[in-house]
Protein backbone atom coordinates (compact mmCIF):
# COMPACT_ATOMS: atom_id res chain seq x y z
CA UNK A 1 0.00 0.00 0.00
CA UNK A 2 1.52 3.43 -0.94
CA UNK A 3 0.34 6.26 1.05
CA UNK A 4 1.20 9.98 -0.16
CA UNK A 5 -0.03 13.53 0.97
CA UNK A 6 -0.69 16.63 -1.11
CA UNK A 7 0.08 19.93 0.94
CA UNK A 8 -2.46 21.97 -0.82
CA UNK A 9 -5.06 21.83 -3.46
CA UNK A 10 -3.44 23.43 -6.29
CA UNK A 11 -0.62 21.16 -6.12
CA UNK A 12 -3.64 18.13 -6.39
CA UNK A 13 -2.70 17.80 -10.47
CA UNK A 14 0.67 16.39 -9.58
CA UNK A 15 -0.33 14.07 -6.90
CA UNK A 16 -3.50 12.59 -8.77
CA UNK A 17 -3.29 9.24 -10.22
CA UNK A 18 -6.24 6.83 -11.36
CA UNK A 19 -8.40 4.52 -8.30
CA UNK A 20 -6.70 6.54 -5.82
CA UNK A 21 -8.56 6.69 -2.75
CA UNK A 22 -8.43 10.20 -1.36
CA UNK A 23 -8.69 11.30 2.14
CA UNK A 24 -9.69 15.02 2.13
CA UNK A 25 -8.27 16.70 5.38
CA UNK A 26 -9.49 20.04 6.77
CA UNK A 27 -8.73 19.85 10.52
CA UNK A 28 -9.73 23.49 11.83
CA UNK A 29 -12.91 22.43 11.30
CA UNK A 30 -14.74 21.33 7.95
CA UNK A 31 -13.29 17.15 7.99
CA UNK A 32 -14.55 16.82 12.30
CA UNK A 33 -17.58 19.05 11.13
CA UNK A 34 -18.26 16.55 8.38
CA UNK A 35 -18.08 13.95 11.03
CA UNK A 36 -20.31 15.38 13.88
CA UNK A 37 -22.92 15.71 11.29
CA UNK A 38 -23.14 12.01 10.29
CA UNK A 39 -22.45 11.06 13.88
CA UNK A 40 -25.43 12.86 15.31
CA UNK A 41 -27.50 11.32 12.48
CA UNK A 42 -27.37 13.37 9.80
CA UNK A 43 -29.16 11.01 6.53
CA UNK A 44 -26.24 13.02 4.37
CA UNK A 45 -23.64 15.86 3.91
CA UNK A 46 -24.20 17.48 0.90
CA UNK A 47 -21.05 19.73 -0.40
CA UNK A 48 -21.26 22.61 -2.42
CA UNK A 49 -17.93 24.81 -3.59
CA UNK A 50 -19.68 28.26 -3.56
CA UNK A 51 -22.14 30.52 -1.54
CA UNK A 52 -24.73 30.60 -4.57
CA UNK A 53 -25.42 27.14 -4.16
CA UNK A 54 -26.43 27.04 -0.78
CA UNK A 55 -28.27 30.06 -1.20
CA UNK A 56 -30.49 28.24 -3.68
CA UNK A 57 -30.45 25.25 -1.62
CA UNK A 58 -31.47 27.13 1.66
CA UNK A 59 -33.96 29.20 -0.46
CA UNK A 60 -35.40 25.36 -1.35
CA UNK A 61 -35.44 24.68 2.27
CA UNK A 62 -32.51 22.82 3.16
CA UNK A 63 -30.56 23.20 6.47
CA UNK A 64 -27.25 24.94 5.37
CA UNK A 65 -24.28 25.23 6.89
CA UNK A 66 -22.01 28.04 5.76
CA UNK A 67 -18.74 29.67 5.89
CA UNK A 68 -16.29 32.08 5.10
CA UNK A 69 -12.79 33.07 6.22
CA UNK A 70 -13.68 31.53 9.62
CA UNK A 71 -17.21 32.87 10.32
CA UNK A 72 -20.63 31.62 9.42
CA UNK A 73 -22.93 33.16 6.54
CA UNK A 74 -25.47 35.36 7.40
CA UNK A 75 -27.92 33.59 5.87
CA UNK A 76 -27.50 29.78 6.97
CA UNK A 77 -28.27 27.92 9.68
CA UNK A 78 -24.79 26.91 10.91
CA UNK A 79 -21.24 27.68 10.38
CA UNK A 80 -18.36 25.44 10.45
CA UNK A 81 -18.13 24.32 14.38
CA UNK A 82 -18.97 20.74 14.98
CA UNK A 83 -20.65 21.88 18.04
CA UNK A 84 -23.47 23.74 15.85
CA UNK A 85 -24.69 20.63 14.73
CA UNK A 86 -26.99 18.92 17.19
CA UNK A 87 -28.91 15.87 17.16
CA UNK A 88 -31.95 16.76 17.54
CA UNK A 89 -31.63 19.11 14.44
CA UNK A 90 -29.79 17.13 11.98
CA UNK A 91 -31.48 13.62 12.75
CA UNK A 92 -32.53 12.04 9.24
CA UNK A 93 -31.71 15.41 7.39
CA UNK A 94 -29.77 15.76 4.27
CA UNK A 95 -27.13 19.06 5.49
CA UNK A 96 -25.86 21.42 2.77
CA UNK A 97 -22.30 22.33 3.11
CA UNK A 98 -20.20 25.07 1.98
CA UNK A 99 -16.80 26.11 3.84
CA UNK A 100 -13.75 28.15 2.78
CA UNK A 101 -10.97 25.64 2.01
CA UNK A 102 -12.35 21.87 2.50
CA UNK A 103 -15.44 21.35 0.43
CA UNK A 104 -13.61 23.21 -2.61
CA UNK A 105 -10.78 20.18 -1.62
CA UNK A 106 -13.84 17.96 -1.69
CA UNK A 107 -14.77 19.30 -5.47
CA UNK A 108 -10.64 18.93 -6.23
CA UNK A 109 -11.08 14.69 -5.13
CA UNK A 110 -14.39 13.75 -6.48
CA UNK A 111 -13.53 12.30 -9.47
CA UNK A 112 -11.03 9.43 -7.28
CA UNK A 113 -12.05 6.01 -6.99
CA UNK A 114 -12.92 6.26 -3.19
CA UNK A 115 -12.99 9.61 -1.44
CA UNK A 116 -13.31 9.87 2.18
CA UNK A 117 -13.05 13.09 4.73
CA UNK A 118 -10.60 12.35 7.79
CA UNK A 119 -9.03 13.95 10.78
CA UNK A 120 -7.84 13.29 14.18
CA UNK A 121 -11.47 12.47 15.15
CA UNK A 122 -11.92 9.38 12.84
CA UNK A 123 -8.47 8.21 12.10
CA UNK A 124 -8.32 5.03 13.48
CA UNK A 125 -12.28 3.99 11.76
CA UNK A 126 -10.43 6.07 8.46
CA UNK A 127 -7.00 3.65 8.51
CA UNK A 128 -9.43 0.82 9.18
CA UNK A 129 -11.63 1.57 6.12
CA UNK A 130 -8.52 2.59 3.91
CA UNK A 131 -7.06 -1.07 4.78
CA UNK A 132 -10.10 -2.65 3.24
CA UNK A 133 -9.87 -1.96 -0.32
CA UNK A 134 -6.82 1.02 -1.31
CA UNK A 135 -3.36 0.44 -2.82
CA UNK A 136 -2.35 3.97 -3.12
CA UNK A 137 -4.38 6.53 -0.83
CA UNK A 138 -3.63 10.83 -1.01
CA UNK A 139 -4.14 12.45 1.90
CA UNK A 140 -5.31 16.24 0.34
CA UNK A 141 -4.99 18.58 2.54
CA UNK A 142 -7.31 21.38 2.16
CA UNK A 143 -4.90 24.57 3.28
CA UNK A 144 -5.93 27.80 3.20
CA UNK A 145 -6.94 29.31 0.16
CA UNK A 146 -4.49 26.96 -1.48
CA UNK A 147 -2.02 27.52 0.46
CA UNK A 148 0.01 25.08 2.93
CA UNK A 149 -0.83 24.85 6.23
CA UNK A 150 0.44 23.07 9.54
CA UNK A 151 -2.65 21.02 10.87
CA UNK A 152 -3.40 19.86 7.46
CA UNK A 153 -0.39 18.16 7.30
CA UNK A 154 0.39 17.22 10.80
CA UNK A 155 -2.77 15.29 10.52
CA UNK A 156 -1.00 13.30 7.29
CA UNK A 157 1.69 12.35 9.46
CA UNK A 158 -0.36 11.28 12.87
CA UNK A 159 -2.28 9.11 9.97
CA UNK A 160 0.86 7.54 8.37
CA UNK A 161 2.44 6.47 11.79
CA UNK A 162 -1.85 4.74 12.53
CA UNK A 163 -2.05 3.29 8.86
CA UNK A 164 2.42 2.08 9.52
CA UNK A 165 1.23 -0.02 12.63
CA UNK A 166 -1.69 -1.74 10.81
CA UNK A 167 -0.26 -2.21 7.46
CA UNK A 168 3.03 -2.58 5.66
CA UNK A 169 3.10 0.70 3.81
CA UNK A 170 5.18 2.42 1.31
CA UNK A 171 5.84 6.17 1.62
CA UNK A 172 5.05 7.84 -1.98
CA UNK A 173 7.15 11.50 -1.57
CA UNK A 174 9.12 13.53 0.26
CA UNK A 175 5.74 15.48 1.33
CA UNK A 176 4.26 12.65 3.66
CA UNK A 177 7.80 11.91 5.07
CA UNK A 178 8.31 16.02 5.68
CA UNK A 179 4.15 15.18 7.00
CA UNK A 180 5.91 12.43 9.58
CA UNK A 181 8.40 14.22 11.12
CA UNK A 182 6.26 17.21 11.70
CA UNK A 183 4.17 14.77 13.56
CA UNK A 184 6.95 13.61 15.74
CA UNK A 185 7.92 17.10 16.81
CA UNK A 186 4.15 17.51 17.40
CA UNK A 187 2.74 14.38 19.24
CA UNK A 188 3.02 14.95 22.65
CA UNK A 189 0.94 17.78 22.64
CA UNK A 190 -0.55 18.64 19.15
CA UNK A 191 -2.43 21.74 20.49
CA UNK A 192 0.24 23.32 22.09
CA UNK A 193 2.08 23.00 18.75
CA UNK A 194 -0.75 24.66 16.89
CA UNK A 195 -0.89 27.55 18.79
CA UNK A 196 1.55 29.57 16.53
CA UNK A 197 -0.10 28.75 14.00
CA UNK A 198 -2.11 31.13 11.30
CA UNK A 199 -5.53 29.24 11.67
CA UNK A 200 -5.24 28.97 14.83
CA UNK A 201 -5.06 32.21 15.60
CA UNK A 202 -7.36 32.99 13.05
CA UNK A 203 -9.98 30.83 15.58
CA UNK A 204 -8.99 33.04 18.45
CA UNK A 205 -10.02 36.25 16.75
CA UNK A 206 -13.42 34.50 15.90
CA UNK A 207 -14.17 33.06 19.26
CA UNK A 208 -14.36 29.56 17.77
CA UNK A 209 -10.63 28.64 20.03
CA UNK A 210 -12.95 25.94 21.49
CA UNK A 211 -13.24 23.74 18.40
CA UNK A 212 -9.56 23.83 18.23
CA UNK A 213 -8.63 21.37 21.38
CA UNK A 214 -12.00 19.20 19.94
CA UNK A 215 -10.88 18.59 16.26
CA UNK A 216 -7.45 17.85 17.67
CA UNK A 217 -8.94 14.79 19.80
CA UNK A 218 -8.64 11.17 18.30
CA UNK A 219 -11.34 8.96 18.31
CA UNK A 220 -14.72 10.79 19.53
CA UNK A 221 -16.43 8.75 16.18
CA UNK A 222 -16.13 5.89 14.69
CA UNK A 223 -18.02 7.35 11.50
CA UNK A 224 -16.23 7.84 7.78
CA UNK A 225 -17.96 9.63 5.61
CA UNK A 226 -17.03 8.42 2.06
CA UNK A 227 -18.45 10.55 -1.19
CA UNK A 228 -20.91 8.53 -3.32
CA UNK A 229 -20.43 10.44 -6.94
CA UNK A 230 -23.49 9.36 -8.67
CA UNK A 231 -25.23 11.70 -5.90
CA UNK A 232 -23.30 14.00 -4.95
CA UNK A 233 -23.67 13.63 -1.08
CA UNK A 234 -20.83 12.30 1.51
CA UNK A 235 -23.25 9.63 3.95
CA UNK A 236 -21.49 7.14 6.72
CA UNK A 237 -19.72 4.43 5.11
Amino acid sequence: MILDLCPSPALYPYYQKENDTVIVVDVFRASATICAMLHNGAAAVIPVPDIEQAKHYKAAGFLVGAERKTRKCDFADFGNSPFDYKPEIVAGKEVVFTTTNGTMAIEMGQESKHLFIGTFSNIDALADKCMESSERIVVLCAGWNNRVNVEDTLFGGAFAERLSEKADITLGSDAVRIALTLWQQAKSDPLAYLRQSDHHQRLIDNGAEGDAAFCLRENTTTVVPGYLKEEKKLRRQ
